[in-house]
């Protein structure tokens, strides 16, 4: 099957700091046309690090979204202009958790939710972790609270959680396989 969808026409709706809002109109294989409403995001980049005692790292952070803290994985968007993912994930980790990592390893890329934006997450491993101060971004982070947790401590954080962040999920199933389903 071939993807011959054709975007007859793109409207910005929104443009935000992060990403934008595109109205498009779509004539599908078939002739007829449909509209939809999609988030352009530059991409983002998530970081599974492991200390020496092969705990991970995550970031208690407030998310305006669901008026909360969560436990995360650190994560950031990829806005410095000329930064690669890789550039821009050794930046996350040491801003969210205050390591440097000497062992960098990409375990993944996916699509957050490809039906409304076309954002693509990149995830790494990052171990032989070296402190650093916390160069937090923002209110969120700078009071953040940062946890370090073994893999069973670690799954009884992420099934206790009510709206469990998706990177995470899938950055912990990318390094440690179905761990979460041994209950």
């Amino acid at each position: 099957m071939t993807d011959d969808f054709f975007v007859r026409s793109r409207e910005t709706l929104l443009t935000s700091h992060v990403f934008r809002v595109d109205h498009l109109v779509v004539e599908a294989p078939d002739g007829s046309l449909f509209e939809r409403d999609v988030a352009v995001h530059p991409g983002a980049v998530a970081v599974l690090a492991l200390n020496e005692r092969g705990e991970v790292g995550l970031i208690r952070q407030y998310r305006a979204t669901v008026g909360r803290r969560c436990w995360e994985v650190p994560a950031g968007t990829l806005d410095h202009e000329g930064e690669s993912p890789l550039e821009a994930a050794q930046r996350e980790l040491v801003e969210e958790l205050g390591v440097a990592a000497a062992s960098w390893r990409e375990i993944g890329r996916f699509m957050n939710s490809p039906g409304w934006t076309n954002q693509v997450m990149v995830v790494y491993e990052a171990r032989d972790l070296d402190e650093r101060p916390r160069d937090p971004d923002g209110p969120e982070e700078r009071l953040a609270e940062v946890g370090w947790f073994a893999p069973a401590a670690l799954r009884g954080v992420l099934l206790a959680e009510e709206a469990l962040d998706s990177t995470t999920a899938v950055a912990v199933h990318r390094l440690f396989g179905d761990f979460l389903d041994d209950r």
